[in-house]
């Protein structure tokens, strides 16, 4: 593994967020009627702020990276604090299923009850969502040549907020894909799903066509964790560079800041931050931080 790839993941995942955060819950029609084709940096739009912010997806992944470096390996009680501490910071961009297992963390629950306790009140279709997925990249940095242990850590870090097996172990697949682009594995999310052997069959039967190189007839932009894998792993997969993989992702609109997020921290990964823009990078607050934080995680594989 090199510096480029492990930086490549957490700067692919900020960079996607920016760039699909004003048109989040945008359809593709009308991203093209006011930006032509978004390849650049631009403010105001959905959620009003400035050109380059990044949302809870980019958030959340830098709380679970710093508390890996700080804490030298996965401490799940750690991460699901740092969730509450950036959750009681106002931010203006949270999940529901994200904040209902926040404010069941906040009345005591431990990390592995908060989510539990969420997925078993909430009906079909709304207990599956893209929230833990978007914020896992960064833990396949320092497991990436230990796919049990990524495996286990990964499905942990979803059972915080996203208990539904559809999401822990899109967690798992979506990790075990990272690793393997980090590890120049020749069939990256082939490999992944053989590993994780026992994986729903809504995952499965959405990614296997990818893994085999064959495009979905239709390829969705929900919040659904089975729409957002497909979709972004389909883009990051196919992309000839980070920036189209990006691009691409978000142009489709929908949930465009997290499926962005997802297809740019595969990408990144794949191609390494080297190949994201640097006009992307100088507009995305702190990407030197970012950069040293791979760096760190780098450090403890």
């Amino acid at each position: 593994m090199d510096s480029d790839g492990a930086r490549g993941v957490l700067l692919g995942l900020a960079c996607g967020d920016a760039l699909g955060r004003p048109v989040e819950f945008s359809s593709p029609a009308a991203i093209d009627a006011e930006h032509g084709r978004l390849t650049e940096m631009v403010g105001h739009g959905t959620w009003n702020q400035p050109a380059g912010t990044v949302t809870d997806d980019t958030d959340q992944a830098l709380c679970i990276a710093r508390s890996v470096v700080d804490r030298g390996s996965f401490d799940p009680a750690d991460v699901a604090s740092r969730f509450v501490a950036w959750y009681e910071s106002d931010p203006f961009d949270v999940g529901r299923m994200t904040a209902r297992s926040l404010r069941e963390l906040q009345g005591g629950a431990s990390w592995d009850a908060a989510g539990q306790r969420v997925w078993e009140r909430s009906p079909e279709g709304q207990n599956a969502g893209n929230g833990s997925v978007m914020r896992t990249p960064p833990l396949a940095i320092p497991y990436a040549t230990d796919w049990d242990r990524l495996a286990a850590v990964s499905r942990q870090s979803s059972t915080i907020t996203h208990a539904d097996p559809r999401c822990v172990d899109g967690c798992a697949i979506l990790n075990l894909t990272v690793a393997g682009y980090l590890a120049d594995a020749d069939a990256p999310l082939r490999q992944a799903l053989a590993f994780v052997d026992d994986a729903p069959a809504a995952l499965t039967d959405a990614l296997e066509p990818l893994a085999a190189g064959e495009t979905p007839p239709t390829l969705e932009t929900s919040g659904y964790v089975v729409h957002s894998l497909q979709t972004a792993l389909h883009d990051a997969l196919t992309a000839e560079s980070a920036a189209d993989a990006i691009v691409t992702a978000v142009n489709r609109g929908g949930d465009a800041d997290t499926i962005g997020a997802i297809a740019g921290a595969v990408a990144g990964a794949r191609f390494g931050a080297s190949d994201l823009p640097e006009r992307w990078l100088a507009a995305v607050d702190d990407c030197e931080g970012m950069a040293s934080l791979a760096d760190d995680l780098l450090d403890l594989s």
